[in-house]
């Protein structure tokens, strides 16, 4: 198989199908969030409200491939800079390097956002996205013990977190 050649942007409200569609395949394969509901793209047009960034990558070929998006950790004001992120991939382009690609761009928008920080939580036997995360700067800081429910099953997780802005001080 060939590499495709992967291009990264902002995603637009007209991508809400595609980032649906990614997210619906990591929702149903129950490798990488609690959630358990389809969503639409109805759903996913809700986050172009300007409070989040939300990135892709894409192929000529095939579309979007991957989407990574940056929600507010809180709405508490001590909170402010800090951004909770996900990233998901089309399960025919895991391990082709749209995780990262579309990562990084995040990341770039977060920078230039002014966002202090990312994080999020992983599952422990995700280890595809746990080299992922540490191959970017993210360190895993801890581990949230029986964090939450999915199919019934009490599960962990790992958090992880990459200052932005190291030297800021605000």
């Amino acid at each position: 198989m060939t590499a495709a050649i992967l291009s990264t942007r902002a995603a637009m409200i007209t991508d809400a199908a595609a980032i649906a569609e990614i997210y619906n395949q990591g929702i149903a394969d129950r490798i990488a969030t609690f959630e358990t509901e389809p969503r639409s793209a109805t759903d996913i047009a809700g986050w172009f409200t300007g409070e989040h960034l939300v990135a892709i990558a894409e192929t000529g070929e095939a579309g979007p491939v991957a989407f990574a998006a940056s929600f507010p950790y809180s709405s508490r004001p001590c909170y402010r800079g800090i951004g909770e992120f996900s990233v998901y991939v089309r399960r025919d382009y895991r391990g082709r390097g749209a995780g990262r690609a579309v990562l990084a761009a995040l990341i770039e928008a977060a920078t230039a956002a002014g966002l202090h920080k990312l994080t999020s939580r992983v599952f422990p036997e995700n280890m595809a996205s746990r080299a992922l995360l540490k191959g970017l700067g993210f360190v895993e800081i801890g581990v949230h013990r029986r964090h939450g429910k999915l199919d019934g099953v009490w599960r962990d997780c790992v958090i992880v977190e990459r200052l932005l802005n190291q030297g800021a001080t605000k």
